[in-house]
Parts: structure tokens; sequence; C-alpha cells
């Protein structure tokens, strides 16, 4: 049974100079993930890439599976805090408005490098990052819930948690798969359409 790739940094970067350095070779293998694919990457094409030595680069990661796994936890937190900012925005908006704007960032947050989210999600297994995910789902969850709960009034008789899970959910689906598989409904044509069709879903599910 083949071991499987070390995907933590060697070490992280605690200095200015060499926080710099980790960030640049996070981008170049960003870049090379969505212009050339995983197979493709290597540590010595990443390396030059982001313009250092290639000994630099294994000073903070063992191997490219690091270096991806770097690229996707980088992601995830930039998702994340969209979404915290997108919930303390909305959370005195009523609900239907409140929907809308969730549903629109959510849309506009996979639009930002939809080529790159397509990249890794493919290797979310392959470096160990599900579990990840699952906390961000987890932390979503949590704030959309607090979100209802400040809005009991505006609900039918729901259990909070699997409104939360079910709205949720619903709008990840949709945003991701969209991402992956139907690009075309995130154009500048379509998109509004999507953030209609999606609110008139939750909202009419909760009400």
């Amino acid at each position: 049974m083949p071991r499987r790739p070390l995907t933590n940094p060697r070490k992280y970067a605690t200095q200015e100079r060499s926080r710099a350095t980790v960030d640049t070779l996070i981008e170049a293998t960003a870049r090379i993930l969505v212009r050339e694919g995983f197979d493709k990457a290597s540590t010595n094409r990443i390396a030059e890439k982001a313009g250092v030595s290639v000994g630099s680069l294994y000073q903070y990661f063992p191997c490219k599976e690091a270096l991806v796994a770097a690229v996707i936890d980088r992601h995830q937190q930039q998702l994340m805090q969209i979404v915290r900012d997108a919930l303390a925005d909305v959370a005195a908006l009523p609900m239907e408005q409140a929907v809308r704007r969730l549903v629109t960032v959510a849309i506009e947050a996979h639009r930002v490098d939809p080529k790159l989210h397509r990249v890794l999600a493919e290797q979310l297994p392959r470096t160990g990052r599900l579990e990840n995910v699952e906390v961000f789902n987890r932390e979503t969850y949590a704030l959309f819930r607090a979100y209802l709960e400040a809005h009991r009034d505006e609900l039918r008789a729901v259990d909070l948690d699997l409104a939360a899970f079910v709205c949720v959910t619903s709008i990840e689906a949709l945003t991701h798969t969209a991402v992956l598989h139907h690009p075309e409904v995130l154009s500048d044509e379509a998109k509004d359409t999507l953030v209609e069709e999606a609110t008139r879903l939750v909202v009419r599910y909760l009400s």
C-alpha cells in the first residue's frame, strides 16, 4: 500500500520575508494548478514559477501535495471569511432580503476563480482536507441557525438545526455544482436569474 504523502508544512513562516516566500509559493501553485493541472505540477516547476530555489521551497513544504493543501486551506479561509461577513451584514434584514443577499454572496464568491475552485474540489480527497470542509460547514450551519433564531417570527414552525442544514446545503450545492458542471448559469447574463430562483427556493421552504 503506497504511503500517503505529507500534506502539512515543514515549518510555518514567522518573519515577514519568509511569509512573503510562502505566499509566493502558494500563489504559484494555484496558477500552475489552474493552467496545467495537478499532474504537471512539480516542486521544481512551482519553485521556478515562484522565482525561488527548490531548496527554499523544501524548507517550508515537503512535497507538492503539501503546497496544494496550503492552497486549499487558504481558499477555504477566504470563503469562510466571506460567509462570516455576509451573515453579519444581514443580521438585521428581513428573511427574504437576507436570503437573497446570502445567495448573491455565495455565487459571487464562487465566480472569483471558478477554475481554481474546480481543481481544488478534485484535490480535496488527495490532500486529506475533507475534514476542514466539514469544519467550514459546521460553522456556516451555526451562523445561519443563529440568524433563523433571531427571526423566528418570520418562519413557519420548523426545527432550526434541520432548517439551517437544508438551507445552507441547498445554497452551497447550487453554487458548487454550477461551478463544476454548469458555469453558464454563473455568467453575467444568467446569475441574476439563479439568485432569484435560489432565493425563492429557500424562502418558500422557510415560510
